[in-house]
């Protein structure tokens, strides 16, 4: 019998970022670039965008979520995040994944992104 394993606690459920590669601003500008079709926000202010990862060779991989999954935009909105990111001087190739884990909540919109929905 094969006993559950729980993540390990303490482990972050978002993948942190590689916030310190020289290209990391120029991809948030460009994740800032796209907005949900329902919401007059940016989908990276929305906290849609969970990771962005880059590695050495400058290859991004961006995970990101929606804020719900049946959203109209669903099967799009991956291919608008790598096309903003796509042309950017020195992006290798660009890598979006979509998931639900953890569930998209208010809680992790920025203050603008608060501010601009009336939310403060």
């Amino acid at each position: 019998m094969t006993q559950h394993q729980d993540p390990i606690e303490g482990t972050p459920l978002i993948v942190p970022s590689t916030t310190d590669h020289p290209l990391y601003e120029d991809v948030v500008g460009a994740c800032r670039s796209v907005f949900d079709p329902e919401i007059p926000v940016n989908i990276y202010d929305l906290g849609l965008i969970y990771t962005i990862d880059i590695d050495t060779d400058n290859a991004v991989k961006v995970i990101m979520t929606l804020t719900a999954p049946g959203c109209p935009v669903a099967g799009e909105m991956p291919g608008w995040v790598a096309d903003a990111i796509e042309p950017l001087p020195g992006v290798k190739q660009v890598d979006v994944e979509m998931t639900f884990e953890p569930p998209w909540g208010m809680d992790m919109m920025s203050d603008e992104a608060r501010l601009e929905l009336g939310f403060m």
